[in-house]
């Protein structure tokens, strides 16, 4: 982007502009092992310090007589809607 605004200006006020595009940066081999190295380094030190999983806690159940309690009362409500002659609670 830097280049063709300069590129550009030049242009536009009559002076050569440079001939080749700026050059990026690359990391040699040796750098990008460094860095993967590291990183697998931090990997590990996160999994080493994972606390021991816990056995999965055990899904409750509700009882017949919870289950007959909830019935009726859901029952009577909506009778009570139906009475008043409405469709929705």
């Amino acid at each position: 982007m830097k280049f063709a605004l300069n590129k550009e200006l030049a242009s536009i006020l009559g002076v050569s502009a440079p001939a080749t595009t700026p050059k990026k940066g690359k990391m040699s081999a040796a750098g990008r092992a460094k860095v993967a190295a590291a990183q697998k380094a931090r990997w590990a030190k996160i999994k080493a310090t994972k606390p021991a999983a816990t056995a999965p806690t055990k899904k409750r159940k509700m009882s017949a007589a919870a289950k007959a309690k909830l019935s009726a009362l859901a029952k009577a409500r909506w009778a009570r809607v139906k009475k008043a002659g409405k469709k929705l609670l």
